[in-house]
């Protein structure tokens, strides 16, 4: 079974608390779990040692899925502890603030990744653009070799930075299957996010395919525009994190 390390922190400057917010029949987070589990993936949730993410924990114990605390700041040596912890070879990341996150294109990522003997899979062109659909496909192996000369306190949150520096890497992007894609941000950072996400859910369900969500903003072309906007300071603050972590 694929295992899926569900990432997340409940600190957060833009959106406070946003794995806790009510999504469906519980939370955000409550949702990721289910939504993991709908897809046969095989969830861990893998968070911090603060003391603000005990509620986290307290969650993923009243969900009974496994759960794993390791850095703060530190996500590849977190990923790296926890596959340690659970002798894990190979995972999915599904970040906890992507909801619709597709099950089929997970599987997808992760068969390439054994079948083609890479290291790093990464998420299709759309996802990365905030179409929020994959994560990252990546073995233990290459998540120790990333993070080996790291202090315990540095910060990976743009883990690829890190990641791509390893002398051979074998990494491929994962193809887009989807045709007719509209623009869509369904990722969760602003307030507008969680409207546009909460409208979609209502709309056609928490556990629906990426195919039913991608046929709903097909249909009404001005959903998007709910958020768009925000997309552009979301990929500004990317490249500013990098931009940290390059210094």
């Amino acid at each position: 079974m694929i295992t899926s390390l569900i990432t997340v922190r409940s600190s957060s400057t833009r959106l406070p608390g946003k794995c806790f917010l009510p999504f469906g029949k519980g939370s955000v987070l409550e949702h990721i779990i289910q939504r993991s589990i709908h897809y046969d993936l095989d969830p861990i949730v893998c968070t911090t040692t603060e003391a603000s993410d005990d509620a986290i924990v307290d969650l993923a114990k009243r969900c009974n899925v496994k759960f794993f605390r390791g850095p703060t700041v530190n996500k590849l040596l977190r990923w790296s502890e926890c596959c340690d912890h659970f002798d894990l070879k190979s995972f999915h990341s599904v970040d906890a603030d992507d909801p619709f996150f597709d099950g089929c294109e997970v599987k997808s990522s992760m068969k390439m990744l054994q079948e083609e003997n890479l290291d790093m899979v990464c998420p299709t062109k759309s996802s990365s653009a905030g179409g929020a659909s994959v994560g990252y496909s990546l073995t233990g192996d290459v998540v120790k070799r990333a993070c080996k000369d790291l202090d315990r306190n540095t910060d990976t949150e743009m883990m690829w930075h890190y990641i791509e520096k390893i002398p051979g890497l074998k990494t491929k992007i994962l193809p887009e299957t989807r045709r007719n894609i509209s623009n869509m941000r369904l990722t969760l950072d602003y307030k507008e996010d969680y409207w546009l996400l909460e409208s979609v859910r209502r709309m056609v369900g928490s556990l629906a395919s990426r195919e039913n969500v991608d046929q709903l903003f097909l249909s009404n072309p001005d959903l998007y525009k709910i958020n768009w906007f925000r997309n552009d300071e979301w990929k500004q603050g990317q490249k500013n994190n990098l931009f940290k972590q390059k210094d």
